[in-house]
C-alpha cells in the first residue's frame, strides 16, 4: 500500500489540541490536590495512633477508643482517594498510615483485652496488618516493662505468650518483600524484641522468688 503524503494527512485542529491539554492540566491540578489531602490524612493518622497507643497504655481507654474512631474516619477519606486515584496506592505514606493505625487498633485490643481484630474489619491490606502485628510486640514489650516497674507479674506471662504467637505466625510468612512490604526485617526486629523481653521477665521472676524466699525466712527467725 502507498503511504499518503504528509500533504494529505489529516490536520487536527489546534483548538482539539489545546482542549485536551487543558483538560490534562485541569486532571492533574486535581489529583495534586488529592495528593496534598492524602499527605495531611496519613500524618493526622499516624499522630492519631501515636496518641491511641500512649493512652492505652496509660489504661485511658475511653480516651484511646475516642481518637481510633476520628482515625478510622480519616482512613476511610484516604481510601476513598486511593480508589479514585490509584497511583497513590504505592506511595509509601499510605502504606504507613494504614499500618500505624492498624498497630493502634491491634495494641488497644490486646492490652485492653479485645478479641484481635481482623484486617478486614480494619479495612486494611494484608501487608501493612502483618507489619503492624509485628510492631505491636514492641508496644506489648512496653507494657510488660511497665508493669515490671509496678512489680505486677500478672499480665506479663500471657502478653509474652501472645508475642511468641506473633512471632510463630510471622516467621511463617515466607514471600517476598514486594508483597509483604518488608516484613521479614519486622520479624528479624520481633525476634531480639522477644529474646530480650523473656530475659528481662524471667529475670524479675526470680528475683521475686527469692524476695518471697526471704520473707518466709524473715518471718521463721524470731523477733528481737
Amino acid at each position: 500500500m502507498n503511504a499518503v503524503p504528509a500533504t494529505e494527512r489529516p490536520v487536527v485542529a489546534t483548538s482539539s489540541l489545546e482542549e485536551i491539554a487543558e483538560e490534562i492540566l485541569a486532571e492533574l491540578a486535581q489529583q495534586d490536590l488529592w495528593r496534598e489531602e492524602a499527605l495531611t490524612l496519613s500524618r493526622r493518622i499516624i499522630r492519631s495512633a501515636a496518641l491511641t497507643i500512649r493512652a492505652t497504655h496509660r489504661a485511658e481507654f475511653d480516651d484511646a477508643a475516642a481518637i481510633l474512631v476520628a482515625a478510622r474516619q480519616d482512613l476511610a477519606r484516604l481510601a476513598a482517594i486511593a480508589q479514585t486515584c490509584p497511583l497513590f496506592t504505592a506511595i509509601g505514606y499510605v502504606a504507613d498510615a494504614q499500618k500505624e493505625y492498624a498497630e493502634a487498633c491491634i495494641t488497644y485490643a490486646l492490652i485492653h483485652g479485645d478479641p484481635l481484630p481482623h484486617p478486614a474489619e480494619l479495612q486494611i491490606p494484608v501487608a501493612p496488618y502483618l507489619n503492624a502485628l509485628g510492631e505491636t510486640a514492641g508496644e506489648l514489650r512496653r507494657s510488660i516493662l511497665d508493669a515490671l516497674r509496678q512489680g505486677c507479674l500478672a499480665p506479663c506471662e500471657a502478653r509474652l505468650e501472645i508475642m511468641q504467637q506473633i512471632y510463630d505466625i510471622l516467621a511463617t510468612v515466607d514471600y517476598p518483600d514486594a508483597l509483604t512490604g518488608g516484613l521479614r526485617r519486622t520479624t528479624d526486629a520481633l525476634r531480639r524484641i522477644l529474646e530480650n523481653t523473656r530475659a528481662d521477665l524471667t529475670t524479675a521472676q526470680r528475683q521475686q522468688t527469692l524476695q518471697e524466699a526471704l520473707d518466709r525466712l524473715h518471718h521463721r527467725l524470731p523477733q528481737p
